[in-house]
């Protein structure tokens, strides 16, 4: 499974967020909230730490043991190498109980980026191993960086993103405010702030415009949390039974509405709740959040 990334044109924006969201509701449906809550700790910066004067391959062995024992891999034992090639890195996947990681020759000279690339790859691993994957390709892949985000190893990808009048370099599938995004989602949950591990400021501002979009998915009606003018349009959309396209909600019944069917801001869970224009709180069956809504 190859590792894109590296020193093309670098997209921007949120143009995978529906993918994005299925991914982490997909985590979910697959680990319990249960399961994703044992990885309620990151992956620690000294534990990945790999600079130059390390031994090339002793140290990537090192990293790599370190991703295994986070990720919660203890029988997976990973031999990587170096060559060149068009990708970051790539893993064998029809190999087990070791498993092969090629790393770009770039990397040589690139050590500090080396967790980045192996936490995508050992992750990979571990979606195989939980029979976890989207039909196609590049939607594979997006779900790989999700997880590899969601599960604490992730800000390590979006600190190898630079960008600057000479150069270039983002490692995953997903833009840097993508993976801000996910990043945000996750600290919401387990009350992380990854903004400290961040040794590049490109990756800090991503990080930022990350957590402003995961902020606006907890002010979304029916949540209680939405602002007026948000709260003003669903109040008159419920009462004619219909909500305008694009919206988050939809309304079952008509003139008024008697059930609102809304995303779970936590995992994008589908949710259903009467309609009654009351204060509320539902459960998510999938990540077990709480929700004040006001439907």
């Amino acid at each position: 499974m190859p590792n894109g990334g590296g020193d093309g044109e670098v997209v921007h924006g949120f143009p995978h967020l529906d993918t994005v969201r299925a991914s982490i509701t997909a985590l979910y449906r697959r680990l319990s909230a249960d399961g994703v809550r044992r990885y309620a700790t990151s992956v620690a910066a000294a534990d990945v730490a790999f600079d130059d004067e390390d031994d090339l391959h002793l140290g990537a062995q090192r990293v790599a043991r370190a991703l295994v024992h986070h990720l919660r891999l203890p029988e997976a034992r990973m031999i990587v190498s170096f060559r060149e090639m068009r990708h970051a890195a790539s893993v064998d996947l029809a190999a087990g109980p070791e498993y092969f990681i090629e790393l770009n020759d770039r990397f040589r000279s690139h050590r500090g980026d080396v967790g980045a690339a192996l936490a995508h790859e050992i992750t990979h691993v571990l979606l195989h191993r939980l029979d976890l994957g989207f039909p196609g390709t590049r939607e594979n892949e997006i779900l790989t960086d999700v997880v590899t985000t969601y599960l604490g190893a992730g800000w390590l990808l979006l600190d190898a993103f630079r960008e600057d009048p000479v150069s270039r370099q983002k490692l995953g599938y997903l833009t840097p405010e993508e993976f801000g995004y996910v990043l945000a989602k996750r600290a919401a949950v387990f009350g992380e702030d990854p903004s400290p591990w961040f040794t590049s400021p490109r990756a800090y501002e991503a990080w930022v415009r990350g957590r402003e979009e995961a902020t606006r998915d907890e002010r979304r009606p029916p949540l209680a949390g939405a602002g007026w003018a948000a709260r003003h349009r669903y109040t008159k959309e419920r009462r004619y039974g219909r909500a305008a396209a694009g919206l988050s909600y939809t309304f079952e019944g008509s003139g008024p509405a008697t059930r609102v069917s809304f995303p779970c801001p936590v995992c994008w869970q589908r949710l259903r709740m009467p309609a009654g224009g009351r204060p509320a709180r539902v459960r998510c069956a999938v990540c077990g959040s709480v929700l004040e809504c006001d439907a």
